[in-house]
């Protein structure tokens, strides 16, 4: 798969998603909605909380979460690809939130609007918070629940998704932002000059590197802890790529808090999974992917009205500046661990 991780189909149908819709779609899978809907939080794609008919005694399961998926990001298959890594990962009863899967549609979990095609999924409400911080213990623990995902992960394959290299989250996301002249003008030799720098630094890095299923956004918003259970939860940028990325995103400090915590999570890791430390030596080079990854995500979404709210400085020559310097001091990271 060579595409770019993110779409730019237009759909104002998408932004412009009506509670009547969301009601409708919901009671067309046969719960029966109170009629309120709350819009939640979410900048890629449109997520409601459904409050539907229940007689159960627990609160949350009184309300049904559905997920419409942004047009043009993801194919259908490629949608399907995470929801059977979810659905791998229940059966191997790794904690994790999953789309329901519904008896009367043949075990359907994902679903398509016709008119425009949009699709979506529905999940039960969990409830939870996500940690502020680790203590060791619950580091330990992450770190076996990080070896678990990456066991089921191994099981499969996922062919659709995208692969997390340089020349899918840099090289490609690069040529986007250069022929779509998102860079101011006087900007764009010095953005390309520190970008070619670290394709080269990094392009051979990946060679003898295991790729496989990983959750690709594993960062401390999607763990929820429930009770004295860490779950995780949004696979939404599910890759397959090296298993660090799970573990220097989760930690992502260079300090020596954050190194220790990582040298724990790696200890406990490494009980249940064997660990390449190799890979270590991708981390800084991961951390450089993802901040082009995230200029590229917002140009490529820069038509939402929601995007031009929340980024208003996105096309000021200040914020190209700093992110030139910041790739530049990247760089330097990056040379260090290959030293």
């Amino acid at each position: 798969m060579t595409s770019n991780l993110w779409g730019s189909t237009k759909t104002q149908f998408f932004y412009e998603l009506s509670p009547d819709l969301v009601l409708d779609t919901i009671e067309n899978l046969g719960f029966k909605t109170t009629g309120r809907v709350m819009t939640m939080n979410s900048m890629e794609n449109r997520v409601y909380e459904v409050e539907i008919e229940s007689e159960s005694d627990n609160p949350s399961d009184h309300f049904k979460i559905i997920k419409f998926y942004r047009p043009g990001r993801w194919s259908k298959i490629q949608i399907q690809e995470e929801h059977d890594f979810l659905l791998d990962l229940v059966e191997q009863e790794v904690p994790v939130i999953a789309s329901i899967s519904f008896e009367q549609f043949d075990g359907q979990t994902l679903f398509t609007l016709k008119d425009p095609e949009l699709y979506y999924t529905v999940f039960n409400k969990q409830g939870g918070r996500a940690p502020d911080e680790f203590s060791n213990e619950d580091i330990e623990q992450v770190g076996r629940l990080l070896a678990r995902l990456h066991n089921v992960g191994s099981m499969q394959t996922a062919p659709n998704r995208l692969r997390l290299t340089p020349d899918i989250y840099l090289k490609s996301n690069m040529d986007f932002l250069l022929d779509q002249k998102f860079i101011p003008s006087h900007l764009e030799l010095s953005f390309k000059n520190v970008l070619e720098g670290i394709y080269n630094l990094s392009k051979d890095q990946f060679k003898n590197i295991h790729f496989q299923r990983i959750h690709g956004d594993c960062h401390l918003g999607n763990i929820l802890r429930r009770g004295d259970v860490f779950h995780l939860i949004d696979f939404d940028d599910m890759v397959t790529g090296p298993c660090i990325q799970d573990m220097w995103l989760l930690l992502p400090g260079r300090d020596d808090y954050a190194a220790n915590l990582r040298s724990r999570l790696i200890d406990s890791y490494a009980t249940m999974r064997d660990f390449n430390y190799e890979e270590i030596r991708l981390t800084e080079t991961l951390r450089a992917l993802r901040m082009i990854n995230y200029s590229a995500w917002i140009a490529k979404r820069f038509d939402d009205p929601a995007f031009k709210n929340a980024f208003p400085f996105f096309e000021s020559p200040s914020y190209w500046e700093g992110q030139i310097n910041d790739l530049r001091e990247q760089t330097f990271w990056i040379s260090q661990q290959n030293e």
